[in-house]
């Protein structure tokens, strides 16, 4: 089989586990990953992980199926960064949909879904290690059953919600308030791509949390 990845970020801890994926796989597919559309080879399965362009009809045509991995309860939570907004909601459990590229953006139809709990301690690295490996095992479902499975439209009766994209003002955490209130916020900044920072005596510091493991 023929497969793309189209993650536009090299800096996307993303990749760790593609890469590892690739390299377990390449004997069995003819696998590429690229950073823009523009790079793509066409084949079987296109995946798009964290990517920031959009995915034409015409373009998406050069695959058998083009597919996205999201993760919400589409249609709830379409948009950008859904399973950051999540958390910032007080959610435990979340839902990784696997559904094919649409022109409405995260509007297509289903293929699966899969639930996973994100405990109240879990820091931005252990989430993002919880959240990759289902999208792996859901890369490997569509791989496995591409030629049985029955996508479902989403359900219409179900208003869609939509997330914004998040900014650097997003990562912001106020001096005056309590650790406490804002942990949610700081648990799940990425110190090195989205750092949470403080603007405090006319500086403005970075702020990173981590686990001291000694209780």
């Amino acid at each position: 089989m023929k497969i793309s990845f189209l993650c536009s970020d090299p800096r996307h801890p993303i990749n760790v586990y593609l890469s590892a994926w690739m390299q377990e796989n390449k004997s069995q597919h003819e696998i590429e990953l690229v950073r823009q559309k523009q790079d793509l080879s066409g084949g079987d399965l296109l995946f798009l992980l964290s990517c920031a362009e959009i995915i034409s009809s015409q373009e998406r045509k050069a695959y058998r199926s083009c597919l996205v991995l999201h993760a919400s309860d589409l249609p709830k939570g379409r948009g950008w960064s859904p399973h950051i907004w999540s958390i910032l909601e007080g959610k435990e459990e979340l839902t990784l949909s696997l559904l094919e590229a649409e022109d409405v953006v995260d509007s297509g139809k289903i293929w699966k879904k899969i639930r996973f709990q994100v405990p109240k301690h879990a820091l931005w690295n252990e989430i993002n290690e919880l959240l990759f490996t289902k999208e792996i095992e859901l890369i490997n479902f569509a791989i496995d059953n591409f030629n049985s499975v029955l996508a479902k439209l989403q359900d219409p009766n179900i208003e869609p919600t939509y997330y914004p994209k998040r900014t650097p003002a997003d990562s912001a955490i106020d001096p005056f308030k309590s650790i406490a209130s804002q942990f949610d916020k700081i648990r799940v900044c990425d110190p090195k791509r989205f750092p949470a920072y403080i603007d405090i005596h006319g500086q403005r510091y970075k702020m990173t949390l981590e686990k001291a493991n000694d209780k």
